[in-house]
């Protein structure tokens, strides 16, 4: 059991508080290594800043509040790696315009592509949406990500690998998959499986959301500072000379706030949470929570067996199988499970829970 104290304790020595250096042990693939082929996506969708010694990546599909295309991911991926190689960059960013730094992958557009009979595309995008989190994973230089704003599923991916995590009063960071009919994926079995308690467990199966305060509390987030300064961290880091990962902490520390979570935080409930998702089953974590809503009038408890009850039972299953095998595997053992997870989902081959819950929320 944790209370918030010894979760914060807990927190400050969690492995993944700095996930990204954990990393550098694991040897690349073939398959990461950088591809030079030509460059045709639409580049607009992802904007280039050069800077005194950094260069930033900024999502630039406000409007689908920066959903990840394939085109997106493989230019990610092309301009990550030509950073690193180049000596005259010594740390790189990457941001969202917009009220989103990036809503995950392009839902509407992986359902037109199921719809259409082409998994082949979706294969592609899935493995290129991977190895772009791999590559942040073992990434050698100093990486800033600015989650302003809405941080959703593969959006994490992309940036909780890396060394600094930045987040705001604005941010709102959540893993909704299940409620799709699919399941947490880019690394999320691995990030969220190393959450203190079972805090993972819950966040995956509900898909309940985290504010900027308590991502710091749990260890998703490295920094805190608030929207209105972000201008200032912006240009501190764009003047920085530097590779030297404590001079980019200095500079994202020195516009930092001290903060706790609300008394309506969920972190405040993690002896409940640890006590109704530690379970063996969704069968029996439904009961403990049921048991937990008769005996305390808790709202919450209503809240998120309503969740449970709105998501696929099929994600809800697997997903839970995934975080409990996260647990115990490295990030790559995770990636590659959840690509096949993610395959036999878009495949339709154990269910059409995937494009059956589009249909429905679209009705």
């Amino acid at each position: 059991m944790h209370s918030l104290k010894a979760l914060v304790a807990l927190t400050r020595r969690s492995s993944f508080q700095r996930v990204g250096p954990l990393y550098l042990s694991e040897h690349r693939g073939f398959s990461a290594l950088p591809s030079y082929e030509q460059n045709d996506d639409l580049q607009d969708q992802v904007l280039v800043e050069g800077r005194a010694k950094s260069r930033a990546a900024i999502l630039n599909r406000p409007s689908a509040l920066n959903a990840l295309t394939n085109s997106m991911a493989a230019r990610l991926k092309r301009l990550y790696e030509s950073w690193e190689e180049n000596p005259d960059i010594g740390f790189v960013l990457m941001k969202g315009r917009g009220r989103a730094f990036c809503s995950g992958a392009d839902v509407v557009n992986l359902y037109h592509l199921i719809s259409e009979g082409n998994v082949e595309e979706c294969k592609k995008f899935f493995e290129t949406l991977y190895k772009l989190v791999y590559l942040q994973a073992t990434y050698l230089k100093p990486q800033v990500a600015i989650l302003d704003g809405i941080t959703m599923g593969g959006g994490a991916g992309i940036s909780l690998p890396g060394m600094f995590r930045l987040v705001t009063d604005k941010t709102v960071f959540s893993n909704p998959e299940t409620q799709m009919g699919f399941h947490p994926d880019a690394g999320a079995s691995f990030y969220l499986s190393r959450l203190p308690g079972y805090l993972g467990e819950y966040l995956a199966l509900t898909g309940d959301k985290l504010h900027g305060v308590e991502m710091i509390t749990c260890g998703l987030a490295t920094h805190y500072s608030l929207h209105a300064r972000l201008s200032l961290i912006e240009e501190r880091l764009g003047k920085l000379m530097t590779d030297d990962p404590s001079v980019i902490e200095t500079s994202l520390a020195q516009y930092g706030d001290l903060v706790y979570p609300e008394r309506t935080s969920i972190l405040h409930k993690i002896d409940t949470i640890d006590g109704c998702f530690s379970h063996d089953t969704i069968e029996e974590i439904i009961d403990a929570l049921e048991k937990e809503a008769a005996e305390s009038c808790d709202e919450w408890c209503k809240i998120a067996l309503k969740k449970l009850r709105e998501a696929s039972p099929l994600s809800l299953k697997i997903t839970l199988q995934s975080i409990r095998e996260g647990r115990f595997q490295s990030l790559p053992q995770c990636l590659a499970r959840e690509y096949r997870i993610s395959l036999n989902r878009v495949s339709k081959r154990v269910s059409h829970d995937f494009c059956e819950e589009k249909i429905h929320r679209d009705e």
